[in-house]
């Protein structure tokens, strides 16, 4: 399985950012797909998930209403829309394969992309 991130950058606050998630080596249309964040000391955490069909999707509070995630079965990508960036949104994003998304859970996955760096200036 190969997971890749792209997008990530250098952003003022207020600034738009769309992360994108290119996999291969597994069958897209059958797996939840999600993205997480982890800032220098700081434990990583889930910030959206979505369901294998896009029916579901569930976000952290702190970035509900900002980001929206979404996927692209036929490309076998995972998009991640940020907007009205915050500096406490600073963080190594990463796409992440295969983990529960449902009743709000963001789950743990199953492999990892090697993370995108978004860094958002005051």
């Amino acid at each position: 399985v190969q997971v890749v991130e792209s997008g990530g950058g250098l952003v003022q606050a207020g600034g738009s950012l769309r992360l994108s998630c290119s996999t291969s080596g597994l069958t897209f249309d059958d797996v939840n797909m999600g993205w997480f964040r982890q800032a220098p000391g700081k434990e990583r955490e889930g910030v959206s998930c979505v369901n294998w069909s896009g029916a579901i999707t569930n976000y952290r509070d702190s970035v509900k209403g900002r980001f929206t995630i979404s996927r692209d079965n036929a490309k076998n990508t995972l998009y991640l829309q940020m907007n009205s960036l915050k500096p406490e949104d600073t963080a190594m994003y990463y796409c992440a394969v295969g983990g529960a998304c449902y009743d709000g859970r963001i789950g743990v996955p199953g492999y990892w992309g090697q993370g995108t760096q978004v860094t958002v200036s005051s």
